[in-house]
C-alpha cells in the first residue's frame, strides 16, 4: 500500500503543509482553531531535515512525522495521516519509526504534547506505550505531555 519511509525532500514542503492541514483539519471544530501543527513553517521544517514522509502505492504523500532531536531525548513533534488513510497502520509505522530514530541517534526517551480536546491521539499514543506525564496550560489550550522510554539495541 505504501513505499518506504523516506526524508522529505526539499521540493516538497508545500505538499507536506497541504497534508498536515488536512490531516489536522478534523480537529479545528473540537478545539474552535487550527492546531499549532497546521500554522508550522513546513518547507522550512523539510529544510532543517526534521521531516519524513511515505507515500502510497502512486508516489503521493501519505503520511509524515516530524522529529526534532533534544538534548535528551527526540520530540515527536508530528504525526500526520492524510485522511483518506486514517485507520490505516500508518501512524503505527511512523511511531516505530520513531522509536528507531531515537535509539539511532543515543536517546533512550521520546516526548511529545498533543492538545487535551484530542482524546484519539492521546488514546493512540497510551496504546503505543506512552505514558502521560503532566498537563499544562488552559483549555481549549491545554496540553498533554506524553513520553516513552526505549531500549538502547543490544551492543554487538
Amino acid at each position: 500500500m505504501t513505499n518506504g519511509l523516506r526524508p522529505a525532500r526539499p521540493d516538497e514542503g508545500l505538499a507536506v503543509r497541504d497534508l498536515v492541514r488536512a490531516a489536522f483539519a478534523i480537529h479545528v471544530p473540537r478545539l474552535g482553531r487550527e492546531p499549532g501543527p497546521m500554522g508550522h513553517d513546513w518547507p522550512a521544517c523539510v529544510a532543517a531535515g526534521e521531516v519524513s514522509v511515505l507515500e502510497d502505492a502512486r508516489g503521493a504523500l501519505a503520511a509524515v512525522a516530524r522529529l526534532v532531536a533534544e538534548p535528551d531525548a527526540l520530540l515527536v513533534e508530528t504525526i500526520a495521516v492524510r485522511p483518506d488513510l486514517r485507520g490505516t497502520g500508518l501512524g503505527r509505522r511512523l511511531l516505530a519509526f520513531a522509536e528507531d530514530e531515537a535509539r539511532r541517534l543515543g536517546r533512550s526517551r521520546l516526548r511529545l504534547y498533543t492538545n487535551a480536546l484530542m482524546s484519539d491521539n492521546i488514546a493512540l499514543y497510551a496504546r503505543h506505550g506512552y505514558v502521560a506525564t503532566h498537563e499544562a496550560g488552559e483549555p481549549p489550550m491545554r496540553r498533554v505531555y506524553m513520553e516513552k522510554h526505549v531500549l538502547s539495541p543490544p551492543s554487538l
